[in-house]
């Protein structure tokens, strides 16, 4: 496997990203070594928030929320899946699988010893945090849940499908461009460069452009059955579980009712839609989103 590196210097002077950057070193296929990069904030001795990101963007969607969730009094950790942002990018597309993305990730939580964790997750930081709540359901205290699902096979949205074709299809992948058409506002030009800085040139978006082409929406496809398991777990899981959809996302547009129907932790709870939220609404209401989970963590404790 080779493995790629982004140079520090690309992620210079991000904008209201003033985190520094903490280093957790896995091995990968082939006893290859992957580091992966997160960043933790706030008091150490306090419950852990953990903030999953998805496709195509990296810690730095999280960069309001984490500051609004220090402020209240969190610790907040915010991990850069491999292929992402900081972290090591294998270079082939074959190198990337969704149950290689579960490994690292579960090999990366059980190195940090993350316990008594709030999780958000959003689009594959959903995917893949869910497979880690089932795989550790004692690690966790409470879930929020946004635009997502654990998909086994039984089919997408069309907005799903609309961005599957475009995702394989487009001759450049266009990072920042698709995070700015999944937001309701228009993003900076410095925020948009910033989603940019994780790939230098089209060979660091391998993990990038294969992502959509991993969801298993159909029969028969890779991690169908291991979903399937994992939903097993997530139907006995009994700890508060909340749904936090927003309102103009046509990708997940109602993807927050299978959670709410099968999930024992999301039967009593106050489910909520983040009002104004694109596919990324943490980059269209962040304040709002920092008061939900300090809200839900507050009323859960």
């Amino acid at each position: 496997m080779r493995v790629l590196r982004t140079p520090d210097e690309r992620f210079a002077d991000l904008p209201d990203f003033p985190y520094a950057p903490h280093y957790t070193e896995i091995s990968g296929p082939d006893g290859v070594k992957l580091r992966i990069a997160h960043i933790d904030e706030g008091p150490r001795d306090a419950s852990p928030v953990l903030l999953m990101h998805g496709e195509p963007t990296w810690s730095f969607l999280y960069r309001k929320i984490v500051a609004g969730l220090v402020t209240k009094g969190h610790r907040v950790v915010a991990p850069d899946l491999v292929g992402f942002g900081r972290s090591d990018k294998p270079a082939e597309r074959e190198d990337y699988t969704y149950e290689r993305h579960v490994t690292w990730m579960s090999d990366w939580l059980v190195a940090n010893d993350l316990k008594d964790i709030t999780l958000f997750c959003q689009d594959w930081g959903g995917l893949i945090g869910l497979r880690l709540v089932a795989a550790f359901p004692e690690r966790f205290a409470r879930v929020v849940v946004a635009n997502t699902g654990l998909p086994t096979g039984h089919g997408a949205t069309p907005g799903f499908e609309a961005w599957l074709a475009f995702s394989q299809g487009v001759p450049e992948f266009p990072t920042s461009q698709i995070v700015n058409g999944g937001a309701v506002r228009t993003l900076s030009e410095a925020e948009r460069a910033a989603y940019d800085a994780p790939y230098p040139d089209e060979s660091y978006k391998a993990g990038a452009r294969v992502f959509p082409a991993l969801v298993p929406v159909r029969e028969g496809m890779a991690s169908v059955q291991e979903n399937i398991a994992a939903w097993a777990v997530l139907e006995k899981f009994d700890k508060p579980f909340l749904t936090a959809f927003s309102d103009s996302d046509a990708i997940t547009k109602g993807g927050e009712k299978p959670f709410q129907t099968k999930v024992p932790g999301a039967k009593a709870q106050e489910h909520v839609t983040i009002v104004g939220g694109g596919h990324f609404l943490q980059e269209d209401q962040p304040e709002q989103i920092a008061d939900v989970i300090d809200a839900f963590v507050a009323r859960t404790r």
